[in-house]
């Protein structure tokens, strides 16, 4: 059985308004609560993961294809976001 483990993220130049909040609030920690090396964090950035599990009948090919066709369409916006993923073959 194949599994299709997919990240989303924004695009280099697209506005990431919960990263940059994220960012904020870890350098704007108080100093000697859980913040040694926060001030030290240039940037974060933000994405949605995706499992993907596909029956038994489909070989790696078909996994593949049908994970871009689903980013491609359903769990990406191509405009302003980019995807990557990972194919794996795991046992029952």
């Amino acid at each position: 059985m194949w599994i299709a483990k997919v990240i989303v993220s924004y695009k280099t130049g697209i506005l990431d308004p919960e990263a940059k909040t994220i960012h904020n609030a870890l350098i704007s920690f108080p100093e000697g609560i859980l913040s040694e090396g926060y001030r030290d964090i240039n940037k974060v950035e933000t994405g949605k993961y995706f499992q993907i599990s596909f029956s038994d009948s489909i070989d790696r090919e078909k996994a593949e294809e049908l994970t871009k066709q689903a980013c491609d369409k359903i769990l990406s916006n191509p405009v302003i976001q980019k995807y990557t993923f990972q194919l794996e073959e795991v046992s029952k």
